[in-house]
């Protein structure tokens, strides 16, 4: 640092400290407010899941609509 002067390397450590101070000091203010941790998550769903559809086809199902596919494409011919 000693090519920097002291007044920029004074600056570089202050930008440092405020860089790292910030997100700690927004963290311990919302994470350790059980409030605000409500307020800011309530607000957002985070999980949404659809509703749920009909059940697929069980083999046999599908079997049988096969065997009819395949009886028609044969009549066809």
């Amino acid at each position: 640092m000693s090519s920097l002067g002291t007044a920029k390397g004074l600056l570089e450590v202050e930008k440092l400290a405020v860089y790292v101070s910030v997100p700690i000091a927004l963290m311990y203010l919302f994470a350790n407010n059980n409030k605000n941790l409500q307020r800011i998550m309530g607000n957002r769903s985070y999980v949404v899941c659809p509703p749920e559809g009909p059940p697929p086809p069980s083999p046999e199902e599908l079997r049988e609509v096969a065997r009819e596919l395949a009886a028609k494409r044969s009549s066809r011919v």
